[in-house]
């Protein structure tokens, strides 16, 4: 369970404060993922919502203890409350464009398919570009879409796929995030995916013990996920914080 690996570090980081610093880098990817969450698009560092998670989020550290459950469901409680409260206190922008986070983890129901299209990642980036005022970062998340969208395209599938394909259940977010973790640990399989355009079932069945049902199943997510965290996409693997975070021996 979760709450013996990040939630057990939590309360050694409280015992010890010098790991603070380096506990919050190694979360950064987390804190940006609850964000992106709760306000609907990709947060960067310089955005002022990822400066109220920060704190949000060292606030859920203080607070926490065993007897709220898993620290990771506690902090984003916490993240979101303030999000939400600062969201209603802003002054609405009339040009703001909400982009409802579906892709990554699952965050709508595995058989509900949903209309939103590139072109509305497109205009979110933007969108935050104006606010924000600094093009050359929100490029990079909109350019990494745009590049990783055309790789898919030889896979079969499209981006926008994914809004049918991403796991829900604990279950299958765990067994997708050991698949990824196989692929990504046997450069054979990776290099095979790669060169045949299809993920590998056989033998990625044998060295994961999951079943070719469920394989077949999240086969697109898993294609793309493990592009992302092998390729040159460090805005788009912050989403990806469930896999790279879990622990080797799912």
């Amino acid at each position: 369970m979760e709450k013996n690996a990040f939630s057990e570090e939590v309360i050694e980081v409280k015992n010890t404060p010098s790991q603070l610093n380096s506990f919050i880098e190694k979360n950064t990817g987390y804190i940006k993922y609850c964000a992106y969450k709760c306000v609907g698009r990709f947060i960067t560092e310089s955005d002022d919502e990822y400066s109220i998670a920060l704190s949000a989020f060292l606030e859920a550290i203080d607070s926490y203890d065993i007897s709220k459950g898993a620290f990771s469901s506690f902090a984003n409680l916490v993240i979101k409350r303030r999000l939400l409260d600062h969201m209603r206190k802003a002054k609405p922008h009339e040009c703001e464009l909400s982009v409802e986070p579906y892709l990554f983890e699952g965050e709508i129901d595995e058989d509900k398919e949903s209309p939103i299209s590139f072109e509305l990642k497109e205009k979110s980036a933007d969108i935050s570009y104006a606010k924000q005022n600094s093009i050359d970062h929100q490029v990079t998340v909109k350019d990494e879409i745009a590049e990783i969208s055309s790789k898919l395209t030889d896979y079969g599938f499209s981006f926008m796929d994914l809004t049918k394909c991403s796991p829900c259940t604990e279950k299958t977010k765990r067994a997708c995030a050991k698949a990824v973790k196989v692929m990504l640990t046997s450069e054979e399989l990776l290099q095979k995916m790669k060169r045949s355009k299809t993920l590998p079932m056989k033998e990625l069945e044998e060295k994961s013990q999951i079943s070719r049902k469920m394989l077949d199943r999240y086969r697109r997510y898993i294609i793309t996920a493990t592009l992302i965290i092998n390729g040159d996409y460090p805005q788009l693997s912050e989403y990806m914080w469930f896999i790279t975070n879990s622990p080797s021996n799912l």
